[in-house]
């Protein structure tokens, strides 16, 4: 499959254990030799890799684009990278992943795309753990850019602006916009946060890849409008949530993805509600209420740690320790990946394709300030501002679960659930436009499959 552009992007908010990563590397700084430096083995999944610690081997590991990993033995394996976060290498029965490094000088981020920070490495039936290091053996220059932090402005409580809720309904007549009287309770920063927040800014936005002759042949026969929630009478999608002010649509997007397919898998008899909340205090892949991705949750955290119930963490929308308890069973996930098998493969076709064949998926979409206000129909961005809140481009992770056609004016969208509660949109859920990767919907679509 030819892909016409691999570029970084971001789904909600990126970040460690540690710290926030804002870190900015494309395929082209990460594709070529590494070499790995791995620590001891032997240990479970409690290791700490804050450190690498002491060095036991190491290997070397051309990743050639766009995704086959060999190592200097002549072992071929899979490689993708993570948004423009890190990269995860599958390669002689172990798994590595970790994020790339960089450095924050106030506003200003330095990512050194040649090297890793201290990740995670395991075997394939992840019970053999060590930490590992990544380096280049060729150096990409470091590279800059800036992020904005908490204003004054930004602090203040959100102020409706009727005047743009009006021009956005003049302005199109696809989708109609309206009044959320909870806004005016939540800060601008709240709502930055609930739309995924300021870190995850697309520095360089994702494009589809070309579908080739026979994705586009398989989507030919697909029928012309489909929804999880109405299968032969049947609804499949778990109840709308609501994420509240904390940046946890990843883990919401994830839950319910994992949700949605066990009542497919179960004949719609296995209605568990999954845990975000354990997600938010428990992930070693992301930072809480600060954000992550669908990608390293809805898959590698499912597989690695297993998923819980929400009577096992029930949500606060808040940071803290990990309070799941621990005698709750986990739910395990398996063959987690990138729609069309690696970053930047994805298009719209292969959405139709694995939504029907498996079940809804996890993606991500840029969020704009006239988005906010949708109330029903097929949005589109206006490209109009709110002057009165000085919002930020993010991206949110949701949850994919149809698609159709509009019967008087044939535009196409796609059906999709939030996590903003049942009140906002139509009932929870909204229609996007479909076909025109809008606001780059068609380009980071993830699924996951759980094991029961």
């Amino acid at each position: 499959m030819k892909v016409l552009s691999l570029v970084a992007s971001i789904a909600c908010l990126a970040s460690l254990a540690r710290a926030d990563t804002p870190a900015n590397c494309t395929y082209e700084d990460i594709k070529g030799t590494w070499v790995l430096q791995i620590g001891t083995k032997g240990h479970d999944k409690t290791i700490s890799c804050d450190e690498l610690g002491s060095v036991d081997s190491s290997v070397k590991v051309e990743l050639l684009f766009p995704d086959i990993a060999l190592d200097e033995f002549g072992n071929k394996g899979f490689w993708t990278i993570i948004y423009n976060q890190g990269f995860e290498v599958v390669l002689n029965g172990r798994k590595y992943f970790a994020f790339s490094n960089y450095t924050v000088d106030g506003k200003q981020v330095t990512s050194y795309c040649d090297q890793t920070l201290t990740g995670w490495s395991h075997d394939i039936y992840v019970r053999d753990w060590a930490c590992y290091q990544a380096s280049k053996t060729t150096t990409v220059l470091p590279k800059h850019h800036h992020i904005n932090e908490p204003s004054f402005f930004t602090q203040r409580l959100y102020e409706t602006n009727l005047e743009f809720i009006s021009k956005i309904n003049q302005h199109q007549k696809s989708w109609t916009a309206g009044y959320y009287r909870e806004y005016e309770r939540m800060t601008i920063e709240n709502l930055l946060h609930r739309n995924g927040g300021r870190k995850s800014k697309v520095y360089s936005r994702p494009k589809p890849a070309q579908p080739s002759a026979e994705v586009l042949s398989m989507a030919e026969k697909l029928p012309a409008s489909f929804d999880w929630r109405d299968v032969n009478g049947m609804n499949y999608v778990s109840p709308v949530r609501n994420q509240e002010s904390c940046g946890s649509c990843f883990a919401f997007a994830s839950m319910a993805m994992n949700e949605a397919r066990l009542r497919i898998m179960t004949n719609d008899s296995d209605h568990v509600i999954l845990s975000p909340q354990d997600i938010v205090e428990c992930s070693k892949y992301s930072q809480g209420c600060e954000g992550g991705f669908p990608y390293l949750i809805s898959g590698k955290y499912g597989e690695d740690f297993g998923l819980v119930a929400e009577q096992c963490n029930p949500y606060t929308g808040k940071d803290g320790k990990c309070r799941t308890d621990p005698s709750c069973s986990r739910q395990y996930t398996t063959r987690y990946r990138y729609v069309g098998g690696f970053f930047g493969a994805c298009n719209e076709p292969q959405m139709r394709i694995n939504l029907i064949r498996n079940g809804p998926m996890a993606i991500a979409f840029e969020v704009y300030s006239d988005f906010m206000h949708y109330k029903g129909g097929i949005y589109h961005h206006t490209f109009l501002e709110d002057k009165f809140n000085p919002f930020e481009l993010t991206n949110h992770a949701v949850l994919l679960v149809g698609y159709g056609a509009d019967e008087t004016t044939g535009e196409k969208y796609w059906i999709v659930k939030n996590s903003w509660g049942e009140s906002w949109g139509e009932k929870g859920f909204f229609r996007i436009r479909r076909g025109t990767d809008e606001c780059a919907i068609e380009s980071m679509a993830v699924e996951a499959f759980p094991i029961f």
